[in-house]
């Protein structure tokens, strides 16, 4: 089984966001967190209206799809970036990410119990294999589970419920609808609300004391991290099936480890590199990858031994 272009992209998609959770860490040094949302998320939406006109035109589509895309909206990108940034200011950044990490065993379990998606054992045991490895990696970092984080954990499961059931949705309207549209109505039905959230601490920014730096990395986060990973996580969800794009989304922790390694001078520890082993072994099973080698060894002895 042959890597294809949506697996690919879907393998891009932690890389934009392993960067990310570096790129807004810097960021909210100077923007307030509910104001730096709702700024990126207006940014990024005009920017998508643009592209879309420009490649697509104008489409009429039916009263379901548009209720539905609306649906969708309010809840991946309104409800999860509300739920997401008010649990990581109540609980540690490494029991976010993991809560998170739990996304590819919720879409995998619920797009299986819902006849959404039918994912057979070789599947299942790369999403197990690929959990455990995130366990690994963020274990390693420190988690600091107890009742002064409580609320902003639940806050966070509940963020990931949320991204869960916005996968699903778009692998239910099918590939009538296309994820460069998809992405671009979700996203500016979703807008709206978090511009309402940020309304407050927009007002209050002192706009002279943002650094070009500041900048750079809302641009980023907006137009990469929002705009670009969106289309291409929507895009694969449509292609190849939610379950073996959100197994990809695993290896983000590892992707956010690599890169501290690298500019913060961060040195990964042996439990780390265990888990990042079983993040790839997890991404590589789940994909048909392993058991494909497998076939193929025995074919080629196969063959020798005819031979």
């Amino acid at each position: 089984m042959r890597w294809s272009p949506g697996d690919m992209q879907a393998l891009l998609v932690p890389f934009i966001w392993g960067l990310n959770f570096v790129v807004i860490k810097a960021a909210l040094d100077e923007f307030p967190p509910m104001a730096f949302m709702a700024i990126r998320f207006a940014f990024a939406s005009i920017v998508m209206i643009t592209v879309l006109y420009w490649r697509e035109g104008h489409v009429s589509l039916s009263r379901g799809v548009w209720f539905r895309l609306i649906l969708l909206g309010l809840i991946g990108n309104t409800l999860y970036q509300v739920l997401f940034i008010s649990g990581l200011a109540m609980t540690t950044a490494t029991n976010s990410s993991l809560l998170l990490a739990a996304t590819p065993v919720v879409v995998v379990l619920f797009g299986s119990l819902l006849g959404i998606e039918h994912n057979n054992w070789v599947v299942r045991v790369g999403v197990g294999l690929a959990f455990l490895g995130i366990l690994s990696v963020l274990a390693a970092q420190g988690l600091d589970f107890s009742s002064e984080t409580l609320q902003g954990d639940l806050l966070t499961v509940a963020a990931m419920l949320n991204w869960s059931a916005y996968t699903l949705g778009v692998r239910r309207l099918g590939i009538d609808v296309s994820a460069l549209r998809v992405t671009t109505i979700t996203m500016v039905c979703g807008t709206p609300g978090l511009i309402l959230a940020g309304a407050g601490t927009i007002s209050q920014v002192d706009w002279s004391q943002i650094s070009v730096s500041a900048w750079a990395g809302l641009v980023y986060s907006a137009l990469l991290a929002l705009s670009f990973a969106y289309f291409l996580w929507n895009n694969s969800v449509q292609r190849v099936g939610g379950s073996r794009t959100a197994i990809f989304a695993s290896s983000t922790p590892l992707v956010a480890t690599s890169i501290a390694w690298i500019t913060l001078d961060e040195q990964p520890l042996p439990l780390q590199m265990l888990g990042a082993g079983l993040i790839i072994l997890g991404v590589l099973l789940a994909q048909g990858q392993i058991p494909q080698l497998i076939r193929a060894k025995w074919v080629k002895r196969g063959q020798q031994g005819a031979g």
